[in-house]
């Protein structure tokens, strides 16, 4: 399980994760005037239409998710029977409605993050429990042609509950939860080159934060909402944008519900932010931020509230898969944003 804890609280409670439990809730969708399609235009509001498809064959939370020639690829998450992080694989093809397993990635973890350079998935970073723990800054790239992995230069910061996004050919690692890190917070930037398989460190963000989602929106790194408040433990609404060009952070219009354990997907140049929790409630909330007008609408929930979910957008719809909601979801739900 994924609960905001202390590390050492989180690593107790990975033993005992077949025994979790939760409760769901899902939020009302509430009128808006329009949104931003492609960037140029604008088209009537849409509150958007949730669809359910074929499950994942594996059930689980706090995996990572990256597409590549229009399919989905789940890695990694948690929690086998026993407690310890998957490796597992899995391909979803929308074209089909079905799913395949590949060649599973080399270190089992959860609470990883992963983005795509030139059509190679990297996965970066997590924890594997049973590995008395440890905190990974590891990374190993998946070649989808070749159905392989390789190991490449690790992260600097080990760290776990991180986010990352893709701009210009490099990956950026962004927060997350670490030892290495002031009160295990993390607000450390950095980004890996694939072209040279050097990492570099950037402009930390603002607010340390783990548990949070990024989106990339028109060259620029959206980090939303996350873990938590020093003193009252509550989720951020905070939402912070980083331009690697100019390597500096801008503050934006903070998320209507704060939640952390949330994805973000982008589409048509619009943010969406899906599922999460407050540690009472698991959401379906969705709520949509346009980067033109610095501002959120709300969407129609997702139709199971979740926590832990990831997200990818695949033509026109986002696609969320996996979570949890008092048990580990193998559950699939399609959104298209343009349908009333």
């Amino acid at each position: 399980m994924s609960r905001p804890l202390s590390i050492v609280a989180a690593i107790c409670i990975f033993a005992l994760v077949a025994g979790a439990a939760g409760c769901s809730s899902a939020s009302s969708p509430t009128p808006a005037s329009q949104v931003h399609w492609n960037g140029i235009q604008k088209e009537p509001q849409a509150v958007g239409k949730w669809t359910t498809k074929a499950p994942m064959p594996t059930a689980r939370e706090a995996l990572a998710a990256g597409v590549v020639n229009g399919i989905l690829y789940t890695v990694g998450g948690c929690c086998t029977s026993d407690g310890s992080a998957w490796n597992t694989v899995e391909a979803y093809d929308p074209a089909t409605n079905s799913w395949t397993t590949k060649a599973s990635m080399p270190t089992a973890r959860m609470n990883l993050a992963a983005g795509v350079v030139n059509g190679i998935l990297y996965a970066v970073g997590g924890l594997n429990p049973h590995l008395n723990p440890e905190i990974l800054n590891t990374v190993e790239a998946y070649d989808p042609a070749a159905n392989t992995w390789t190991t490449k230069a690790p992260m600097p910061t080990p760290r776990l509950s991180l986010a990352a996004g893709v701009v210009n050919g490099k990956l950026y690692a962004v927060g997350g939860d670490s030892p290495s890190c002031a009160n295990q917070d993390c607000n450390t930037v950095e980004a890996y080159d694939p072209s040279t398989g050097t990492w570099t460190t950037e402009a930390p963000m603002p607010t340390a934060r783990y548990q949070f989602a990024v989106g990339v929106v028109q060259g620029k790194l959206y980090a939303v909402s996350g873990c938590c408040n020093q003193i009252s433990g509550a989720p951020l609404n905070i939402v912070e944008a980083f331009d690697p060009a100019a390597n500096t952070w801008t503050t934006k219009a903070p998320v209507p519900t704060a939640r952390y354990g949330l994805s973000a997907s982008v589409l048509g140049g619009i943010l969406y932010a899906i599922g999460g929790s407050n540690q009472f409630t698991d959401f379906g909330t969705v709520e949509a931020y346009d980067p033109a007008t610095d501002s959120w609408t709300t969407k129609t929930p997702m139709p199971t509230p979740r926590f832990a979910v990831s997200s990818r957008t695949i033509g026109g719809r986002i696609f969320a898969v996996g979570g949890e909601t008092g048990r580990f979801l193998h559950k699939v739900e399609a959104f298209n944003p343009r349908k009333p």
